[in-house]
């Protein structure tokens, strides 16, 4: 089978880089797959196969005639089976390009998210839907996304299902040299995701800032880039903690921050199914996070996590503090989670779940 990703652009976000490791994974079991990204990026993905940036400017993410002819051209080289498109961006190029040049590949799109947390207006469902309504089948990251997905756009239930995110089996290294520092001076908390609303900061300087008070030499690594990064520097200047808080941007080596956390926190205010919280699982570390989309999937409360109603900052802080004075349960909840990813969710699993998709959308 010869399958084209799409993806937005060359960054270490989460779905960019569950896309090339199910590419990877995908190969190895014969299949040819091309990763497309669309816009200009600034990292290196984790591909192992070949990779096309087409660099097109976002000013053109909604008209862009050159952009979809470029793509056009190379499904015509490449005469793809199947071709995947990862996020929403991806979806409106991939159709557009479809529209206009008329090919027939047919096209299945990856929902990672709850659509209908983000669309507002009918404006945004009508244009929403005129893209949905044209792909052959949708893999949605989890069943409470899918539920979301087929009411939102009463979408027919035979054409979706759910594959999660999976995780890469790796050794597990020491602190990173650069952090090493940072780690030395009290237990650390991590949070990795974009800088931007729905993953919710500037809650979690909230939170942070109170756990402080109790455990005052804590430290807060914050993994990702986005508009509000700004904001959120000032607001911890604001608060007079910048000692505890560090920004990282992009890092290859996430596992081992994990690996070395005290906890993992995401107080999102929407999801999908984030694998960084299935990436802490696989590392052991503890993870408190707000049950948002598919998030209640996988963290069961003091089975495999401890998880918190939206926006309740008070029952989040008071389970970091939990975490941190060392509650007796944390070992066996940290192994249940552990045992769990091995079971179900690693990327050479997930890739065989898409691959059948795949292969089902082909068949009919």
């Amino acid at each position: 089978m010869r399958i084209i990703q799409l993806l937005q652009k060359p960054q270490l976000r989460g779905a960019e880089i569950f896309a090339c490791q199910l590419s990877n994974h995908l190969m190895k079991k014969g299949h040819e797959v091309l990763v497309v990204t669309i816009f200009k990026g600034d990292s290196q993905l984790p591909f192992n196969g070949r990779l096309i940036c087409l660099d097109r400017p976002l000013s053109k993410r909604f008209f862009d005639f050159k952009g979809w002819k470029k793509f056009n051209n190379i499904i015509s080289e490449f005469n793809p089976d199947i071709i995947q498109a990862n996020a929403a961006d991806t979806l409106k190029f991939a159709i557009s390009s479809k529209i206009i040049y008329g090919w027939k590949i047919p096209i299945v799109f990856r929902n990672a998210n709850k659509m209908g947390d983000f669309i507002t207006s009918k404006i945004k469902w009508r244009l929403n839907n005129f893209y949905v309504s044209r792909v052959a089948y949708v893999i949605s990251v989890s069943k409470e996304c899918e539920k979301d997905f087929t009411k939102t756009f009463s979408y027919p239930q035979e054409k979706i299902s759910t594959v999660e995110i999976g995780v890469e089996v790796q050794q597990l290294g020491g602190i990173p040299h650069d952090l090493q520092n940072i780690f030395e001076r009290g237990p650390v908390i991590t949070h990795i995701g974009g800088f931007v609303p729905e993953k919710n900061h500037e809650g979690l300087i909230n939170i942070f800032n109170g756990n402080l008070k109790k455990f005052p030499e804590t430290q807060l690594l914050l993994m990702g880039k986005g508009n509000l990064e700004r904001k959120i520097r000032s607001k911890v200047n604001e608060l007079g903690i910048q000692r505890n808080v560090h920004f990282l941007g992009y890092r290859n080596d996430v596992l081992d921050v994990l690996h070395h956390s005290k906890a993992f926190v995401m107080p999102s205010l929407i999801e999908g199914l984030p694998a960084v919280i299935l990436e802490a699982m696989y590392c052991e570390t503890p993870v408190v996070a707000y049950n948002v989309g598919g998030i209640g999937e996988v963290v069961v409360q003091r089975e495999t996590g401890w998880l918190v109603e939206k926006n309740n900052e008070t029952t989040f802080q008071g389970y970091l503090d939990e975490i941190l004075n060392g509650n007796e349960n944390i070992l066996e909840i940290v192994r249940t989670a552990k045992n769990m990813i091995s079971d179900k969710f690693l990327n050479t699993q997930i890739a065989e779940r898409f691959a059948k998709c795949y292969f089902e959308v082909l068949k009919s």
